[in-house]
């Protein structure tokens, strides 16, 4: 796998989950990180351990929600760092809940952070590498984090499905557009992870009986998705745009 010294790497929903995981291991690798994510006072714990260990990161606060915060919260990142190469759409947020007891205002905060924030963190980050020169360079890496749930129908999950599909559908349609520009956009697609956003699920009965139906009765592990993570933002990537790489342990079978 290839290192990153040198690259400007920004991940949003830095603070916890996938996307604090993300951070240390593209550190490891030699990039430097941009955190952004609303809670600063985790972001901070998160620059000052990756400081600690020798690598250049800097906490930003951002609500992917407000759009028009996501362009400054790129360039701030870029004062600080560099030119930006990789933008790690991450934010997310559950919106479970059966349909006829979503509101509104829960199904509206569900594809504001997980469709619209991708979607102009992806649209802001293009922007930079274009004006930069890192498109021309071939150096340019959107990956939008999606999930299994864009690719089938989970119970009491319909909203967050329905996000996280438009997320897939967004992808290559961004990859299209941007072709031509060497801007490479793909998606990940997880399985189920323990994370904060789901881990009271799997704590109670309900979420033991989902894990035991599972084909190989066990939730993934972090780690699962280091491998595609570095494939997607490395050399490798130059030649793979448009794609959602599903990974699941099995999950869908």
């Amino acid at each position: 796998m290839s290192d990153f010294q040198g690259k400007t790497i920004a991940i949003t929903g830095a603070s916890s989950g996938l996307g604090e995981h993300f951070a240390h291991r593209l550190a490891a690798r030699g990039a430097r990180l941009a955190l952004l994510a609303r809670r600063t006072d985790r972001l901070e714990t998160t620059v000052e351990a990756l400081r600690a260990s020798g690598s250049e990161a800097v906490a930003i606060a951002l609500d992917v929600c407000d759009a028009a915060a996501i362009g400054p919260a790129l360039d701030q990142a870029e004062a600080a760092l560099g030119p930006l190469h990789i933008m790690i759409n991450n934010a997310g947020v559950g919106g479970e809940g059966m349909a006829l007891d979503m509101t509104p205002e829960h199904f509206d905060q569900t594809f504001a952070v997980n469709t619209r924030g991708v979607y102009f963190g992806a649209c802001e980050a293009a922007r930079r590498m274009l004006a930069s020169g890192v498109a021309e360079r071939r150096e340019a890496r959107i990956i939008n984090i999606a999930s299994i749930a864009g690719l089938t129908v989970l119970p009491g999950l319909t909203a967050y499905c329905a996000s996280k599909a438009a997320v897939i559908s967004m992808t290559k349609g961004l990859a299209r557009e941007w072709a031509r520009q060497h801007i490479a956009v793909n998606a990940i697609c997880p399985g189920y992870i323990e994370t904060e956003i789901n881990a009271h699920w799997f704590a109670t009965e309900g979420g033991q009986k989902q894990i035991a139906r599972l084909p190989r009765k066990r939730l993934m592990d972090i780690t699962a998705l280091d491998d595609a993570l570095l494939m997607l933002a490395g050399p490798a990537a130059a030649q793979i745009t448009g794609t959602a790489i599903t990974i699941d342990d099995g999950q869908m079978l």
